[in-house]
Parts: structure tokens; sequence; C-alpha cells
């Protein structure tokens, strides 16, 4: 089978006790066989390696580490994230008194608010691109925020809302602008009140090159934004939508108009379909499925 591996940091990936080369965040791929090869990822920069085996109870269920993608046949790719650090030693980074409650955010491994209010203490296991944030009340609850993600914590400890993002505005509501990552360059202005999702506004868009039609139409449907742009008249969005289903990303292929929609099987396993689109040089005027 081929198998692409992936991480989310540069590693040494050792395959049956053999250094066989670099992975990152650039797919790689190798011809292997699931007989209960043993896989190690060994990171650059002080983080703890990740190691598991290859096997059929592999494909079924992944360790918490790695998310698996089935493309199709005998192809897979394996994406490898999560890494704890090598310093099991307990930092205090700082510590601050917000609505009332005592805030102390720590490293032991990984990143963690320890929050005290007069319920008692709950330990919040953090997203790493937190570990130099600021903390600030929102609502009855807690804000922690960087220049590019934030994280809104319920004063029982519930982690409400987790996203990259700007923060622009705190206080009676919050205001985010949140990058999609898109071929487009789509942001939004986003709004919360208590948590919840109150407004979202489109804020930026660039329009696509030939390279990314493909990809721009599938991105708009995933956005929930309208796709008629970029359809022939005769064929419906609304349509679009139900025939693709509910799939989480998109992502090119090596063809111009070619992309795999990611859709959930289970936790940590998606398969990925591929769609073909046909156009008339200017909309889509067929969309085939493979």
């Amino acid at each position: 089978m081929q198998v692409y591996f992936l991480a989310e940091r540069k590693c040494i990936l050792t395959l049956g006790g053999v250094v066989v080369g670099m992975v990152d965040t650039f797919e790689r791929s190798l011809e292997l066989e699931p007989d209960g090869l043993s896989c190690t990822l060994t990171p650059f920069g002080g983080y703890l390696p990740v190691s598991f085996r290859i096997d059929e109870d592999f494909f079924l269920s992944p360790p918490p580490e790695v998310a698996l993608y089935r493309l199709g046949g005998e192809r897979f790719a394996l994406s490898v994230s999560g890494f704890m650090r090598s310093d099991q030693s307990l930092k205090i980074l700082w510590q601050e008194t917000v609505n009332g409650a005592r805030l102390t955010l720590l490293r032991q491994g990984r990143l963690f608010l320890d929050l005290q209010t007069e319920a008692g203490f709950v330990l919040v296991p953090l997203d790493d691109a937190l570990e130099g944030c600021r903390a600030a009340p929102q609502d009855d609850g807690f804000l922690l925020y960087t220049e590019t993600r934030f994280c809104l914590i319920s004063r029982a400890g519930e982690v409400l809302i987790s996203s990259e993002g700007h923060v622009v505005e705190t206080g009676a509501r919050l205001i985010a602008e949140v990058p999609f990552h898109d071929s487009r360059g789509h942001a939004a202005l986003c709004e919360w009140e208590r948590g919840e999702l109150a407004a979202c506004s489109l804020k930026t868009a660039l329009p696509p090159v030939p390279q990314t039609f493909a990809l721009a139409l599938f991105e708009s449907v995933l956005l929930g934004l309208d796709p008629s742009p970029f359809l022939a008249p005769e064929l419906d969005g609304d349509a679009l939508r139900e025939y693709l289903g509910e799939f989480v990303s998109v992502v090119l292929t090596d063809e111009e108009n070619r992309v795999g929609l990611v859709y959930p099987r289970r936790e940590r396993i998606y398969d990925v379909r591929y769609f073909t689109v046909e156009t008339d040089g200017r909309r889509v005027v067929n969309i085939v499925a493979q």
C-alpha cells in the first residue's frame, strides 16, 4: 500500500527501526506492508516522539496523535500532531485574577490553564499557540488571546470557542476576524454573545485564478457561500450542496479541475472522495464524482 506521511513539526521518520527520512507539512509517500510495522516520528526542538504500529487495528482506530485519511484503493495519508514537550517539569507562565477567579497559565509537557473559582479547581488543556496569551474578562467567563488565536472559557472550565483569528473587541460582546485559509483569501468578521455565534460577515475575497477554479467552487460550498458565480445557469447551488453532503475540507490534486473532499468516517478517520469539474471556459457545466 502507498502511505503518505505529514507532521505538524519537522520530524525524523523511523520505520522498523530504520531511519527512512524527514517528514514535515509537505506530504511524502512510501510503499509499505501493514504487517505490524513499528513507526516513530521524532520531532526537532525539544518535543517527545510519537510511536505506533501500522497493522490492521491501526486502520480501525489510529492513536490520538494521528489522523488517518483514506485516499481510495490502497492509498492512505497519516497526519501526526499534538507532540508533547520533552521537558515535563512544571513551569508557571503567569497568574492573574479575572472575574473574581484565579487563572494560572502553566506548562507541564503541554499547555494548561489552571482555573480556580469558588467551585474549586479545573485544569483546562490549551492549544500550544496560546502560550504567549493574555487574559481578559468576557461575559462571566474568560478570554485568552494572542494576535493570531483566541479561546473563550466558561466559569466552569468549558472551552466555548477555540479558533484562529485576531480579536477586535471584547467586553459585552466578542468580535474577531477569522481567516478561512482558502484559495480566495476569505476572512470573516464574527461576533459572539455568551459563547454563541450571533453574526458573521464576509470581510475579504480575492478572485480565483485558473489553477484554483475547481477549488474555489467547492470551498464556497464548504464555507456556506453562494456557489452560483461558478456555476452554469442550469446548475443549482442548493442541489449541489445536497449532492456533495457534509465534508470538512477541500484538497488539491495534481489535476487542475480535480479536487478531493474530506468526509469524516469516525473519530480521527476520514474518507477523501474525488470530483472533477467540466467547464465551458467560464463556469462549471458538470461535476463528475470519481
